[in-house]
C-alpha cells in the first residue's frame, strides 16, 4: 500500500495491532461544524482528541503525515525508517542553530511519539514555579499539585516500566510495570555513579517490560528511536488513537493544514487544508493547535487576517517567541570490556541527581543525563559530523564501536524572547511560507553545559573509561507559545485557551513556558489529560 495516500477514510482507520487490518472510524461532513477540530495527532493532540471523544464532545484530527501501520511499515532499517521525520524545508540560524528533523519533530499520525526514545519523566515540582522557588525563568499559572494527578493517569495509559522506588522526587504511586533490566551501556553510568556518590535509576521506559493486551513486551531489538515494529512501545499511535477512535472521533491522515479562518465576531469557523490534491475546508466550533513548537507557531502566524494582521493569537507579540531546547552535548569513552551498546532501549539508565541538587552550581538551571544505545548508522553520523572522521579513519574509529559508552544530557535553555519561530518569504509545496528558526545559548546555557560534560567525563572515567571526546547536540523543542497569567506576556491561559479568541485552544509543547531538566513528552501528554478535564468544565458551565 502507497503510504502517500491517506489511509484514514470512507469510514475505517488502520487497525495498528493487525498487518493490513482496519478499524471502524466515524466520518464527520466538513459543511457541518465539529465541536473540536485538532491540528496535530502527536502527544498532545492524539492523547486530547482521545480525551474529549471520550467525553462526548464530536472531533475530528488533522496530521500532515501518514497513519503508520507498525507491523507493516517498520523495519530494522535506519536508513529507510528516516521517513518518520519531519524533514520538510525550514530554514535554521543564529549562533547556535539547532539540527531540525531527526531527533526533535514527528511525520505521521503519532508524531515524534513514534520515534521518541520513551524516557517517562515527571518536572521537578519546583520547575512550575521556578522563578518563585528557584530564582530564575518563570513561573507557569499552574503547579505541580494541579498536574500530579494526571502524571498519574498518563503513566497508567502508557503502563510505563520502571523502579519501585524511584529515587528523586515527592512520594508517588509505584510504575505499573516492572523496570526493564538494565543494559550493559546503562552499568556503565550505574557503576560511574555509585564511584562518585551519586544516585541513579533505571530509566522509567514507555515500552512494556511484559505483555499488555495486543502489546507483546519489549525484545530489546534496539530501533526504539525509527519506530517499533512489535508495538512494544506505547505511543500515542496505539495508546490515544485506538481509544479516540473508539470513542468516535475521526482522523484524517496526509491532511496538511495551512490556514485558520475567522468569522466575522473574530471567532475561529474551522480550518483550511490540503488533502488529495485539493485545499478543503471542515467547519468547526473551536479549534486546537497541536503541531509542536515550529509547526504551531507557523499556522499561527500563516493565518493572518485583517482582525489579526500579525498573526492568531498574536496581540502580545508572544508567538513564536521564547523558543527553547533541551541542549545535549554528550561525552564518550572506550572501554575494555564489551559494551554492545544497541542491544534493548537506548536510554536504560539515568540519574537526575543535578536536576534536584541546587548546590555546587555555577549557572541556575538543571539536567538529567542518561546512558545511550546510537545505531551504527547513527554513531557513524556521529562521528563524522562532530570529529570529522571520514574514510580510514571512521572505519578504524567504528572498529570501536562494541567497546564505546556514553551519557549525553537533557540540559534546560533559559527561555529568551531572541529566540524564535517566524515566517520567511520562501514557501513550501504546499504554498505556504515556511518557517525560519533563530536559537543562540546564553552564557548561562553555556555554563550549564560545560558542567554537564565535566561531570559525565568524571562518571565515565570513574567508571572505567579512557580516551574520553565530547560533542555537541540538541533534542527536544518547546515554548514559541507560552501560557501565562497575563495576556501581555503570553499566548494562552492556564488552560491552553489563547487570550485572543475564545474558541481557539493550543495543547502541545509550544506551551511550555520553561523546558526543565527531562523530555517533555509526559509532560506534554497530562497538560493535555488537564485540558480536556479543563474543557469539560468550562462547557458544563456554559463558557464554551
Amino acid at each position: 500500500m502507497n503510504v502517500e495516500r491517506p489511509r484514514a477514510k470512507d469510514g475505517r482507520a488502520p487497525d495498528v495491532f493487525r498487518p493490513g487490518g482496519w478499524t471502524p472510524m466515524r466520518q464527520y461532513a466538513e459543511r457541518e461544524p465539529v465541536d473540536f477540530l485538532i491540528v496535530g495527532a502527536g502527544a498532545g493532540g492524539a492523547t486530547l482528541a482521545c480525551k474529549l471523544a471520550e467525553k462526548g464532545f464530536s472531533v475530528v484530527v488533522l496530521d500532515a503525515g501518514p497513519f503508520w501501520r507498525p507491523l507493516d511499515d517498520f523495519a530494522s532499517d535506519e536508513l529507510a525508517q528516516q521517513t518518520l521525520y519531519w524533514t520538510d524545508d525550514r530554514i535554521t540560524g543564529g549562533e547556535d542553530p539547532i539540527a531540525l528533523g531527526g531527533n526533535n519533530s514527528g511525520r505521521g499520525v503519532g508524531g515524534s511519539t513514534i520515534h521518541f526514545s520513551m524516557i517517562s519523566l515527571r518536572f521537578r515540582p519546583e520547575w512550575f514555579k521556578s522563578k518563585s522557588e528557584l530564582g530564575y525563568g518563570f513561573d507557569w499559572p499552574i503547579s505541580y499539585e494541579e498536574i500530579a494527578l494526571y502524571y498519574e493517569e498518563v503513566e497508567e495509559a502508557l503502563q510505563v516500566a520502571g523502579p519501585v522506588n524511584y529515587p528523586w522526587g515527592p512520594a508517588r504511586r509505584r510504575y505499573p510495570y516492572r523496570p526493564h533490566e538494565v543494559n550493559a551501556a546503562g552499568l556503565v553510568l550505574a557503576r560511574g555513579a555509585e564511584k562518585l556518590g551519586v544516585k541513579w535509576a533505571a530509566t522509567p521506559l514507555a515500552t512494556v517490560s511484559a505483555p499488555r493486551g495486543k502489546s507483546p513486551p519489549c525484545v530489546y531489538r534496539g530501533f526504539c528511536n525509527f519506530g517499533c515494529s512489535t508495538n512494544a512501545k506505547q505511543s500515542a499511535l496505539i495508546v490515544w488513537i485506538p481509544r479516540a477512535l473508539h470513542a468516535g472521533a475521526e482522523v484524517r491522515d496526509l491532511a496538511m493544514a495551512g490556514r485558520i479562518e475567522l468569522d466575522q465576531q473574530g471567532r475561529v469557523s474551522g480550518v483550511e487544508y490540503f488533502r488529495e490534491g485539493d485545499w478543503r475546508f471542515q467547519k468547526a466550533r473551536n479549534v486546537v493547535v497541536a503541531g509542536y513548537a515550529i509547526e504551531t507557531p507557523r499556522l499561527l502566524l500563516n493565518s493572518a487576517c485583517p482582525q489579526f494582521p500579525q498573526g492568531l493569537a498574536n496581540s502580545s507579540g508572544m508567538v513564536g517567541t521564547h523558543l527553547l531546547t533541551h541542549a545535549g552535548p554528550g561525552a564518550w569513552a572506550t572501554f575494555d570490556d564489551e559494551i554492545r551498546w544497541y542491544k534493548g532501549p537506548p536510554n536504560m539508565a539515568v540519574t537526575e541527581h543535578w536536576n534536584y541538587t541546587d548546590e555546587g552550581k555555577d549557572f541556575h538551571g538543571a539536567y538529567a543525563f542518561m546512558s545511550q544505545g546510537p545505531l551504527p548508522m547513527a554513531w557513524a553520523q556521529v562521528l563524522a559530523t562532530s570529529r570529522g572522521l571520514w574514510g580510514d579513519e571512521l572505519r578504524r574509529e567504528m572498529q570501536k564501536y562494541n567497546h564505546t559508552a556514553g551519557f549525553v544530557p537533557v540540559a534546560e535553555t533559559e527561555a529568551r524572547q531572541e529566540n524564535r519561530v517566524e515566517l520567511a518569504e520562501d514557501t513550501d509545496q504546499f504554498g505556504l511560507r515556511i518557517p525560519r528558526v533563530t536559537f543562540s545559548y546564553s552564557e548561562n546555557d553555556l555554563r550549564l553545559q560545560r558542567h554537564a560534560v565535566r561531570f559525565m567525563s568524571e562518571m565515565l572515567e570513574a567508571a572505567g573509561g579512557y580516551d574520553i571526546w565530547i560533542n555537541s547536540d540538541t533534542s527536544h523543542i518547546l515554548g514559541t507559545c507560552r501560557m501565562g497569567d497575563d495576556p501581555r506576556t503570553s499566548v494562552v491561559d492556564a488552560d491552553g485557551r489563547c487570550w485572543d479568541i475564545p474558541n481557539l485552544w493550543i495543547c502541545d509543547g509550544s506551551v511550555f513556558p520553561t523546558c526543565g531538566g527531562v523530555n517533555p513528552s509526559l509532560t506534554i501528554q497530562a497538560l493535555a489529560c488537564r485540558i480536556s478535564d479543563r474543557i469539560a468544565s468550562l462547557a458544563a458551565s456554559g463558557q464554551i
